[in-house]
């Protein structure tokens, strides 16, 4: 008799359960392990692209402060 309390549920739990879960769990792993959508891969050049673009911007604010005021970076660092 106890025997059939646990084989029940356990058969239910191998037909049904299990396979759906372990279907739900691969396709999660194939979507992470596809790597960025099309837009998200556009996005970051785009983000990349300002950040090159204002690392320039800086270095030529810091250019004409090293012209004007030679000792600006003492005080702000």
């Amino acid at each position: 008799m106890s025997s059939f309390l646990i084989a029940g549920p356990l058969i239910v739990f191998l037909i049904f359960v299990a396979p759906l879960w372990l279907f739900l769990h691969y396709r999660s792993k194939r979507k992470v392990a596809s790597g960025l959508s099309q837009d998200e891969q556009q996005t970051l050049n785009t983000l990349s692209e300002r950040a090159e673009s204002m690392q320039q911007r800086i270095e030529t604010l810091e250019r004409i402060l090293d012209a004007e005021s030679p000792n600006w970076r003492k005080r702000y660092e």
